[in-house]
């Protein structure tokens, strides 16, 4: 009998803990959104961006979220960098050619001296060569809370579009050119008059003459925004920029403060779209 008893009594408790976590529902829990600006207000570029937060989103099954906003949506793109630093937003997708004015050696990770090396080996010297190393050390000597991913080989840039054809260098003199990073620079020295504007003002300044020949990066980037209808001179071969790759920026305080696993999905996810920016933009620069 006493062991019977005992028996009833377990099957009893077993049944109310049965009972008690059936009635207990699952909470989930909720996701984490990072609210990322993009330098791009469409095109092929804000194609690539959407493509590594679909990556971001569909790898982290729901336990993370990026918000992608256009540019301007929160800040200019000029002050991209500082909002994330200050923590305004969450992350940025731009190249570290719109943080030169900072420090010439943005210039190292794009936009680099045009000999030497390829964009493809820019980025194997950022990942395998010391690259990041260098840059996080940049980061610390600006004071910049930030930390950062690389991804998208870009071709050599096209010199880019005039209002009138180019045969000698002395025609350069004088010309106001929209360029940036360490172009600048160089351009600058060869007696050109350099405006440095973020992509989405390019075809307004030429079209309202504030400048009279402009690059931003390739011939599928360009005529996505219009550049084809304010020029009709494009000059192709040019070594001004000869490598550059996207920046993928977040706020280190928010990503220190990420699960590991995730961390390493916003790493990962922009080492995916790295091929994958080959394989898309193959085609539309084909289109």
């Amino acid at each position: 009998m006493p062991s019977r008893r005992k028996f009833f009594k377990a099957a009893a408790t077993t049944s109310a803990v049965a009972v008690a976590t059936l009635a207990m529902p699952s909470i989930a829990k909720a996701a984490t959104t990072l609210k990322v600006q993009a330098a791009w207000g469409g095109g092929i570029f804000l194609e690539n961006a959407n493509n590594y937060v679909k990556r971001v989103n569909e790898m982290s099954g729901g336990s993370l979220k990026i918000d992608l906003l256009p540019v301007n949506s929160v800040v200019k793109t000029s002050q991209m960098q500082d909002a994330v630093h200050r923590g305004v937003l969450d992350g940025a997708h731009y190249v570290p050619a719109y943080w030169y004015g900072k420090s010439a050696a943005a210039s190292l990770f794009g936009t680099g001296p045009c000999w030497g090396w390829s964009a493809n080996e820019m980025l194997g010297w950022i990942h395998y060569g010391g690259g990041t190393a260098l840059f996080n050390e940049l980061m610390g000597s600006l004071g910049l809370n930030v930390v950062s991913f690389f991804n998208s080989a870009m071709p050599a840039q096209p010199l880019g579009w005039f209002k009138e054809q180019i045969k000698k260098s002395s025609q350069m003199k004088g010309l106001k050119y929209r360029t940036v990073g360490l172009a600048a620079d160089v351009l600058g020295e060869m007696g050109m008059s350099v405006v440095q504007l973020p992509g989405g003002e390019i075809q307004a300044a030429m079209k309202s003459g504030l400048i009279d020949a402009a690059e931003f990066n390739n011939p599928t980037s360009d005529s996505d925004f219009g550049m084809q209808d304010v020029s009709k001179h494009y000059h192709l071969a040019s070594f001004h920029q000869s490598q550059e790759c996207f920046e993928i920026t977040y706020n280190k305080k928010k990503f220190d403060g990420l699960a590991p696993e995730l961390q390493k999905i916003l790493e990962y996810a922009s080492e995916a779209e790295n091929s994958n920016f080959f394989w898309h933009n193959t085609l539309r620069y084909a289109d």
